[in-house]
């Protein structure tokens, strides 16, 4: 025996209680020597990466030069998009919405204008960007802004119609100001600027077209400014006879402009004759035969006008359709030439933008793409080939295509699933799309150190399940299933499914349990069904969908309950089922008539009994390569009353079996044989079983009703003829009364399901339900409690019903059970489809896992396979599992199953369980290697060859424990040695709050439990002493869609839905934090700016006699003054140099000031190389040419040249 050591125990004083501690023993003591190499400097929590759609896209703006997509949002979030795998996630602190983005082209830095009346300037050039400076308007709001290219002047307009002039390289206000109010002499009129852009015909002449909104009167009016060094020339056009405009698009040389009106007209106006438009068109309006104009149409939001040299312009605007287009999708409208190409979107438009070859306006501007931000879709248009085909988005922008519903994440995966499940999934793409490279093409990838694999399953509402691939902080679709394709669909209304459930999305995925090394995939539905998928790389065309159906009722109307006298009211017990060898496959198995719905039993008052939800499809299935369907499992209604929704599932590869659970008791399914081998109460688990081997069963039959008596004796047929229903045979008198009262009375049950069914599906989206002490609940002593089973046995080919009273005693002294009711009362709804409120405090089966431990507390005892089974009220109990020998003996044997009783109680629902060695090695749960179902029987052959069952944990040895068993509630977590039982660590994870998901999760070499609180939270716990590690309080649960898809993973991952369209990645490791910058992509890269356009000899010398202007004469501080103080405040940002300098401080501020000033110093030092590279090129040119042109002229007198 070793010697104590009371420093561990003064080491994990903080996760063991006095209790706890005072109860260890001998074997506990042995189990302190444990090491753990996890402490908390491996710990660090801090966002990576955000993936996704915009959440409520607001506005966009884009590099051409970078190549870098900007896109901004009604909650002051920024995401900038370059090429796949390059993204980028900001937030401005205020959260006010982003009305407009303006990038400084080439400068690596962006301005947002925000809807409090705030403009920010972003540092792009770092791979985190912030904010250098930002600039407060206090008497204005800012409604428009405007930044030319190569311009260091920024220009804002505001709601009072003045436009004021920002340096953006000090981010001060000029003393500048355009009032146009006052130069109009328009003071009666409340204007503001809408619209505000430069002329393009040349970067020295200063040309203003400006939107002025007249509210109240509706009213617009240009106005376009030609300024000179000497003062200011204005000229403006008041629009009297036209709608209002909501756009302006200058030509590139500056000589006209096109505005577009509120009646879906476009009007074209030249600058030398401003005193009407040059022309009129209305892109969708019907022409008159009579000369009459055109009949007025929806307004045209925006238009943009670019030129190409070889070919007629094009004219890109949104909206403009005739009122007559009710319904109509929102739709972008192409004009090139003589041809109108209108493309419909499927989402409205928020902003669009056309991509053009060069950054100078006052040059032909050669379109070539269209990026349309929609307000759930980003959609890129290639102008350069016919029919305007769009391009393939490389960015991870469907996630939202049906909402999340759950999520799961797999970090260190088997290295050939991503390119087993891309190559499946290569062949679901669509085709049409652009034979074009994806314009957005900005940014480098990071050099990250992490090279393992990781996938993340999404399940959504429409029954869809996408598997994604997100390595090396990057995620791209790799496959997509589709369950709804197993089940038919209604085609009308009176075709409707018979999901009372939920009334919408019958098909969605509420949870999935996956086995990346056998490829085993089990999901479970809202519609309570099960789906069993194999992995195959062939395509097969399956004849019948197997089914399984399975009758789980409320423990209430299964086992007959003891009443307060301890007297026992005997029910009538079900009929036996067959022996599964002698009965038809369609016992266990139903066929496709029943599937179908042919079936539809229902009991005297005409309730709904032993029919599914949903029907299986009747036709022959066909599967592309990818999962296949392998097994179809359904509960069905019982007397009325909907099954509930499954809460729990998991499934083992190396058993072959499927085990899943709901508010009623928990069923095992054999996916081999394709039969259920226990269907039980969660009461029922509370004692062992009988020591006979469980056989399997068919779904227990309908419940008869009352005066209906039904004896096993009389035969399958008496049986069959006594349990008609009464509507069945038309020899069942009924009187009108009768009916009248029949009627009546399910009409009063279905709206009291229905109104339940609201209330419920309210009650659902809260985070959890604390329930009062149930009065109906055992006291803290638990006394002896009487349950009558009913158990099927197989006996010599003859089935009999065997009824048995077992006495269960639970010892009052256990610390474990000894839990008063205040603490048992604490229980969250894990089911949306109750019938009745009560029901929501009913204990549900809400974990399970499959593993190889010990069932009994025995001394001499091996492991076995088992499964351990947690309940909503806290519950662990174990059930033993007994396997055939032998592969041929597995299909035709069945599988033995026997309760061994409850192991420990918690306080509030289970969440996870695990096993670890005596070394602290987790004990993962064993598997079958994946092999290809429908290859050829060389190849399985071949296959199962390889197969390696994982050891079996070495067995329990003079008496010592060999295991540790992992148990993590809402409340508490703990830890017992195995096969002892005996409990050697506890602690208490969170009081007020509860813990939302946990997970054990490998870090470091190490094994932690990784938990999630409602309260925001993030908790790490050593194992097995349960010491915190890490406690931060991260984000506050504030929507049902955070808990609902929160997942932990191995390695430091983790991951959750932070909107309906995006996800958030996260890491709670060190080394990740450490390299994080290294990982993240990179925005801006050192590109040459393209070259001004030659203007020309002849055009600069005839152009024309306008002064070149100097806008810093215009709007320098030395010509205009400084700006009002309280018209806008200066805050410099975090992300500038005086800013930094002002944060950091000792030797990390120094290393971080002394890395970035070596950046900064060689982009210089690159581009002075650069620079003097092209320098010496030009000179050794130019001196080429003076040695040629000298030795042309070398022998020439003066006169011959």
């Amino acid at each position: 025996m070793k010697k104590f050591n009371i420093r561990k125990v003064l080491d994990g004083l903080t996760a063991v209680s006095s209790s706890s501690s005072a109860a260890q023993t001998g074997a506990a003591k042995e189990n302190d020597a444990v090491p753990e190499s996890l402490q908390s400097e491996h710990f660090q929590l801090c966002k990576t990466v955000r993936h996704g759609f915009p959440h409520r896209p607001s506005s966009m703006a884009f590099d051409p030069v970078q190549k870098i997509l900007a896109v901004g949002t009604l909650n002051g979030a920024l995401r900038l998009f370059g090429r796949a795998g390059v993204e980028c996630y900001c937030q401005h602190d205020s959260g006010a919405a982003v009305i407009q983005l303006q990038f400084l082209i080439n400068e690596g830095a962006l301005v947002s204008a925000l809807a409090d009346d705030s403009i920010h300037l972003w540092n792009l050039r770092q791979k985190i960007p912030a904010i250098l400076h930002s600039l407060k308007f206090n008497r204005e709001r800012i409604t428009y802004c405007h930044l030319p290219f190569q311009s260091k002047w920024l220009y804002i307009g505001t709601e009072r119609g003045n436009i004021h002039i920002v340096n953006v390289e000090s981010f001060t206000l000029s003393g500048y100001v355009i009032m146009w109010n006052k130069a109009i002499e328009l003071s009666s009129l409340d204007l503001s600027v809408a619209w505000w852009c430069c002329g393009t015909s040349s970067p020295k002449k200063l040309t203003i077209a400006t939107i002025m909104m007249s509210f109240g009167h509706n009213r617009s009016l240009s106005i376009p400014a030609r300024s000179y060094r000497g003062g200011s020339h204005l000229c403006y056009l008041l629009f009297g006879g036209f709608q209002a405009i909501h756009s302006v698009a200058w030509h590139h040389e500056g000589k006209q402009f096109v505005c577009s009106h509120s009646d879906g007209t476009l009007t074209t106006w030249n600058i030398r004759t401003p005193a009407k438009p040059a022309q009129i068109i209305t892109p969708h309006g019907k022409q008159p035969k009579d000369g009459k104009k055109p009949e007025p149409c929806k307004p045209i939001l925006k238009v943009e006008y670019k030129t190409t040299r070889a070919g007629d312009p094009f004219m890109v605007l949104s909206g403009g359709l005739s009122y007559d287009t009710v319904g109509r999708r929102a739709c972008l409208t192409v004009m090139h030439g003589k041809s109108t190409t209108v493309l419909e979107m499927d989402f409205p438009i928020v902003d669009f933008l056309t991509l053009c070859e060069t950054p100078y306006p006052n040059d032909f501007q050669e379109p070539y793409a269209v990026v349309v931000l929609l307000e759930r879709d980003l959609v890129v248009i290639d102008l350069g080939q016919i029919g305007y085909p769009i391009f393939e988005t490389p960015y991870p922008l469907s996630i939202h295509e049906s909402p999340v519903t759950c999520c799961e994440y797999f970090a260190d995966c088997p290295g050939e699933l991503i390119p087993a499940l891309y190559s499946v999934g290569s062949r679901q793409k669509r085709q049409g799309y652009s034979k074009k490279d994806w314009p957005i093409s900005g940014g480098n990838w990071g050099q990250g150190t992490q090279s393992y694999p990781e996938i993340v399953i999404t399940g959504h509402a429409d029954g869809s399940i996408k598997f994604w691939d997100a390595s090396a902080l990057m995620l791209q679709v790799l496959y997509k299933l589709k369950t709804a394709k197993v089940f038919e669909r209604a085609r009308g209304k009176e075709e409707k499914a018979n999901t009372d459930i939920v009334d919408e999305d019958p098909f969605a995925i509420q949870t999935l349990c996956w086995c990346p090394e056998s490829r085993m995939l089990c999901v479970a539905g809202v519609s309570a069904h099960v789906i069993v998928y194999r992995f195959s790389k062939q395509e097969v065309t399956t004849a019948d969908v197997q089914l399984l159906e399975v009758r789980m009722q409320s423990d209430l109307s299964n086992v007959d309950s003891p009443d307060a006298a301890g007297d026992q009211t005997p029910t009538q017990p079900s009929p036996p089922p067959p022996s599964p060898q002698e009965s038809e496959p369609s016992a266990t198995i139903s066929t496709q008539a029943s599937a179908s719905g042919i079936i539809s039993n229902s009991l005297a008052d005409g309730l709904r009994d032993n029919m599914p939800c949903l029907q299986v499809r009747i036709s022959p299935l066909k599967q592309s390569p990818g999962y296949q369907v392998e097994l179809v499992v359904q509960l069905v209604w019982v007397s009325g009353e909907p099954p509930q929704q499954i809460t729990s599932l998991a499934i083992n590869s190396s058993y072959g079996l499927v085990v899943f659970g709901n508010s009623n008791g928990l069923a095992v399914v054999d996916y081999l044989q394709k039969t259920l081998l226990l269907n039980l109460g969660t009461s029922e688990l509370y004692s062992p079983s009988e020591p006979n081997q469980r056989q399997p069963c068919s779904p227990r039959k309908a419940r008869y009703p009352s005066g209906a008596q039904c004896d096993s004796n009389d035969g399958p047929n008496a049986a069959e003829e006594r349990c008609k229903s009464p509507n069945s045979g038309s020899n069942s008198p009924c009187n009108s009364d009768e009916e009248r009262k029949a009627k009546f009375i399910e009409k009063v049950k279905y709206k009291s399901r229905r109104f339940s069914k609201t209330v419920a599906n309210d009650f659902a989206r809260m985070s959890r339900k604390i329930s009062s002490p149930n009065e109906q609940k055992p006291n803290s002593e638990w006394g002896t409690i009487s349950s009558r089973k009913h158990f099927y046995y197989t006996h010599n080919g003859t089935s009999k019903t065997t009824r048995k009273s077992v006495e269960l005693a639970f010892p009052a002294t256990n610390s474990d059970h000894n839990m008063n009711s205040k603490d048992n009362s604490f229980s969250r709804s894990r089911s949306s489809s109750v019938a009745s409120i009560d029901r929501e405090s009913r204990e549900a089966i809400c974990a399970f896992c499959f593993c190889e431990t010990f069932p009994r507390k025995l001394a001499d005892a091996s492991p076995s396979p088992c499964l351990l089974v947690g309940t909503t009220h806290g519950s662990v109990m174990l059930v033993a599992l007994s396997l055939p020998s032998g592969d041929q003996q597995r299909l035709l044997q069945p599988v033995g199953i026997s309760s061994s009783g409850t192991v420990a109680r918690l306080k509030g629902g289970i969440l996870t369980t695990a096993l670890l060695d005596a070394a602290g090695a987790l004990l993962p749960a064993s598997y079958q290697p994946w092999y290809d179902p429908n290859a050829s029987d060389e190849e399985k052959e071949k296959e199962k060859s390889r197969w390696r069952r994982p050891a079996s944990p070495p067995s329990s040895q003079d008496g010592h424990d060999s295991q540790f068993a992992i148990l993590c509630s809402e409340k508490q977590a703990k830890v017992l040695a195995m096969p002892s039982q005996t409990r050697v660590y506890k602690h208490n994870i969170t009081e007020s709050s509860f813990v939302l998901r946990a997970d054990v999760v490998e870090m470091a070499g190490a094994n932690c439990i990784a938990c999630f609180c409602a309260n925001g939270h993030i908790m790490m716990l050593s194992l097995p002493s349960l010491r915190p590690l890490l406690d931060v309080n991260y984000l506050p649960l504030t929507d049902m869609r955070i808990a609902r898809t929160f997942c932990f993973s191995n390695l430091g991952q983790a991951l959750y839905l932070t909107s309906p369209t995006e996800v958030q990645r996260i890491t709670y490791s060190q080394e990740t934090c450490d390299n994080l910058q290294e990982m993240l992509s990179e925005l801006f890269t050192p590109v040459e700016t393209p070259e001004a356009p030659n203007r020309g000899f002849f055009k600069g010398l005839f152009g024309g006699g306008a002064q070149s202007l100097d806008r810093e004469d215009l709007f320098g501080e030395t010509a205009s003054g400084k700006a009002s103080r309280s018209l806008a405040q200066h805050i410099p940002g975090p992300g500038n140099m005086e800013g930094m300098k002002g944060a950091a401080s000792g030797v990390v501020g120094e290393l971080a000031r002394a890395r970035i000033a070596l950046d900064e110093r060689g982009q210089k030092l690159g581009e002075l190389e650069e620079r003097t590279a092209a320098m010496m090129a030009s000179a050794d040119s130019f001196s080429k040419h003076a040695h040629d042109m000298m030795l042309k002229y070398k022998d020439k007198k003066w006169y011959q040249l």
